[in-house]
């Protein structure tokens, strides 16, 4: 999705969750309407069972609990197929959802699909991106170009937990 300038959508605090419908590991599926009600966290990576997209799902899988205590829900969201997100859940014991996007519609709409830098090339894939959502469907934490190694701790500060 672009605007017309023809610049990526970039979301800020404030700004509604785009809505979304997307196909999860193990057959069920999530809605932005299914996370209403409580916080949610969405994060976007580019692909599943990869080194830097597993550490940062082992890291939040690694703190799931801190995130379940205060209310939220973990989703993760790649242009993956559901076979290959199911065998990341299984390989990495993952306890949150996640859901895919092999059409990158969600990542357009959210600003975490575009052009990118990769070892001095650029490319066009997923954009490293994480999104807190309150109850009521409005973002309240919005961070592109995430660093795999200070995910969790951004997300300690940010959201106060």
């Amino acid at each position: 999705m672009t605007s017309a300038s023809d610049k990526p959508v970039k979301l800020a605090v404030g700004d509604p969750a785009p809505s979304f419908d997307l196909a999860t590991a193990g057959g069920g599926r999530v809605t932005l309407e299914d996370l209403r009600g409580a916080p949610a966290l969405l994060w976007f990576y580019p692909a599943a069972n990869t080194s830097l997209c597993t550490r940062q799902a082992v890291d939040l899988r690694d703190h799931h609990e801190m995130f379940t205590d205060a209310g939220y829900r973990v989703v993760g969201i790649s242009p993956d197929e559901v076979p290959e997100l199911d065998r990341f859940v299984a390989e990495q014991e993952l306890p949150y959802i996640l859901a895919s996007d092999p059409t990158h519609a969600v990542m357009s709409a959210y600003g975490a699909w575009g052009q990118k830098n990769m070892y001095g090339r650029l490319v066009e894939g997923t954009i490293r991106s994480t999104f807190a959502i309150d109850a009521d469907g409005i973002l309240t934490f919005v961070k592109y170009r995430v660093g795999t190694p200070k995910h969790i701790a951004l997300l300690q500060e940010k959201l106060g937990l």
